[in-house]
């Protein structure tokens, strides 16, 4: 098949790699794929190249940093400039911001190709617009995004969601429920599970105290649950640090009672931060019930598993059914002090941190594997040009 995947987001970044994992899983099936993202740096032309076995190419945008998130009309013009000459079977669009919807139309309208909606997030009302500080740019952003998120869902011929939460969503905005298929995000066990101590060692990280680990960024108030979270974990266990990897967004040290005791790496590059990982007891999923939450399942759960350690999660939306079918970790209740004490619970038990980071590896290479997600998606494909032909 020849299958064209869409995404707003710039390379490296958010859904860039949940549609790149699905792309390399079905390019090594033997499909020609083709991914479109937008140019970390690019304002004029759009560039090609080889990334593994996917063509990707990168569309230039003339906003800046953040900005360059799906709403530059330069990006969709020459989006459907560049397509308009290549052929398809399937366009799938991943969320549906202008660079997204509006080239992926462009391509299906003109030549019959079938469409696929993807839905990992929920932007909209209720959802993260509800995230943003800013009460002004709140209001004036939350009509849109409502808008592109929901206005397009019935002009498609198949629907994947991330989750039951946006399966439910979908089928509010009358999407048929034959039609919907939920595929969650897949691990990258191209790494090997190092040994903590190794991987301390290879990290400059200390010994002795116990390290729990968060990778990238997180909401506002996200991070302060997590901060006072910590807090109640420091005052039963003052030998315990916070670790976290990557880009961090948020001004944690304000708001802990010891901020020598955390640790920012700051960015990495992707081998590094599952070495950094490596380093930890455990990790962190601290998730605020909230519908910004409850409509995603954050890749930082992957890459826990990738790294074969457990993970401390909340209860919010699909995250119990995972974590407990899976024995990725331990589920608690989406408030400080449950969270806290399930933390601590699971530090004290050096077995049980070993038996669920063996689990959360194995389900890596298992469950959430690239290859059988993508064997998923190939799957639903095929039905969708059987049903054509």
């Amino acid at each position: 098949m020849r299958i064209l995947m869409l995404v707003y987001n710039q390379t490296g970044k958010g859904t860039y790699w949940r549609a790149m994992g699905f792309a390399q899983g079905l390019a090594r099936k033997g499909h020609n794929v083709v991914v479109v993202s937008t140019s970390p740096t690019a304002r004029l032309r759009v560039t090609t190249r080889k990334e593994g076995l996917v063509q990707l190419i990168e569309s230039p945008d003339l906003l800046f940093g953040p900005l360059r998130s799906g709403w530059d009309l330069w990006n969709v013009q020459a989006r459907i400039r560049f397509l308009k000459e290549l052929s398809f079977d399937i366009v799938h669009a991943f969320e549906t911001r202008p660079v997204v919807i509006w080239p992926a139309l462009a391509v299906t309208r003109k030549k019959n190709v079938k469409l696929v909606l993807d839905w990992a997030d929920w932007f909209g009302r209720g959802g993260a617009v509800e995230e943003r500080p800013n009460p002004l740019i709140r209001n004036i952003v939350r009509p849109v995004e409502t808008f592109f998120e929901t206005h397009y869902r019935l002009q498609t011929d198949y629907t994947t969601v991330i989750n039951s939460y946006l399966r439910q969503k979908a089928l509010a905005c009358g999407v048929p429920a034959e039609s919907i298929h939920i595929l969650h995000n897949g691990s990258n066990v191209a790494f090997k599970p190092i040994d903590m101590h190794i991987a301390r060692q290879q990290s400059g990280l200390p010994n002795k105290p116990r390290i729990i680990g968060f990778v990238g960024g997180t909401y506002h108030q996200d991070a302060r649950f997590m901060a006072l979270a910590y807090n109640q974990v420091l005052s039963h266990n003052p030998n315990v640090k916070l670790l976290l990897v990557g880009y961090f967004n948020r001004p944690i040290e304000n708001w802990v009672i010891r901020p020598e005791t955390i640790i920012r790496t700051g960015p990495l590059s992707l081998n590094a931060i599952y070495t950094y990982l490596s380093a930890c007891d455990i990790c962190w999923l601290p998730l605020r019930d909230s519908g910004a939450n409850r409509g995603r399942l954050p890749f930082k759960l992957n890459d826990y598993m990738t790294v074969a350690r457990p993970t401390v999660a909340t209860d919010v939306g699909d995250l119990r059914m995972i974590v407990e079918q899976n024995r990725l970790g331990v589920i608690a209740r989406p408030n400080i002090d449950d969270f806290a004490k399930h933390t601590l619970e699971l530090l004290q038990n050096p077995a049980q941190i070993r038996a669920m980071g063996l689990s959360a590896r194995k389900a890596a290479e298992t469950v959430f594997s690239w290859n059988k997600l993508a064997t998923k998606l190939e799957g639903i494909y095929l039905k969708i040009l059987a049903n054509r032909c």
